[in-house]
């Protein structure tokens, strides 16, 4: 049961992350979501304040990319909830284009809030989870960090990164109660990145990824999916 339980959700205010902390809340946990954009995050908190009541949930301004707003936006959630039994690294951004194109800036970006920001997010919460006898971490990668493909080599790689940084921290903090999961999904209908997301009725749902995070911070104590890959059952056929 997770009634009553506290997470928060970087990358909160739309798409997968968006539907994952409406799905922990209608389960009963208080929420806390994180992002850069003030708009987007009084947007998806009236939603969910809609569905669940404000004594539930919390929009915190935060860029994962730099540790301080990460510490401020940790010390805010267990401020107003008294602690933290759920982390859900899920903000991330996409820049598609081949190396020769990619600017620094593009390419320091990527890595810096997909792979960088987890870590601080990690980093600072630990301490807090640590205080509460145990708790998850959910990072949510993607299928492309096992199978990359051209014109995304920042993203891929930063990817692949959080798959390996994943396995590797859920081997350090296991036998402390921290459980530590990686969910990878593929193609997601998102608009990520400012793509359009017309034509593209196969891909996932946000929802499709929210149901695993909300089934997996479900499972029994003595168990630990530490690896979920999630794909469209009817991708098109290629050729």
């Amino acid at each position: 049961m997770i009634t009553g339980k506290v997470a928060m959700v970087t990358g909160g205010s739309r798409g997968i992350g968006l539907a994952i902390a409406r799905a922990l809340a209608g389960q009963g946990a208080r929420v806390a979501i994180t992002a850069t954009s003030d708009d987007r995050l009084k947007q998806a908190e009236a939603e969910l304040v809609a569905a669940v009541g404000s004594a539930a949930v919390l929009r915190v301004r935060a860029d994962v990319r730099r540790y301080g707003d990460v510490e401020q936006a940790l010390a805010a959630v267990v401020g107003r909830f008294g602690g933290l039994d759920i982390l859900v690294n899920n903000a991330g951004v996409g820049i598609f284009r081949p190396v020769a194109e990619m600017a620094l800036e593009e390419w320091h970006t990527t890595i810096d809030t997909n792979l960088t920001g987890v870590f601080h997010a990690c980093r600072a919460a630990l301490p807090h989870l640590r205080a509460r006898g145990g708790g998850w971490i959910i990072n949510i990668s993607s299928l492309s960090g096992k199978h990359p493909f051209a014109d995304a080599a920042a993203y891929c790689a930063s990817k692949a990164a959080l798959n390996a940084f994943s396995d590797a921290l859920m081997q350090e903090v296991r036998q402390e109660n921290i459980r530590v999961a990686c969910v990878m999904p593929g193609s997601v209908r998102t608009g990520f990145s400012g793509r359009a997301s017309g034509g593209d009725e196969w891909k996932l749902s946000p929802d499709d990824v929210a149901q695993v995070v909300r089934d997996l911070v479900a499972y029994p104590s003595r168990s630990l999916p530490s690896a979920v890959e999630i794909r469209s059952s009817r991708p098109p056929r290629k050729g």
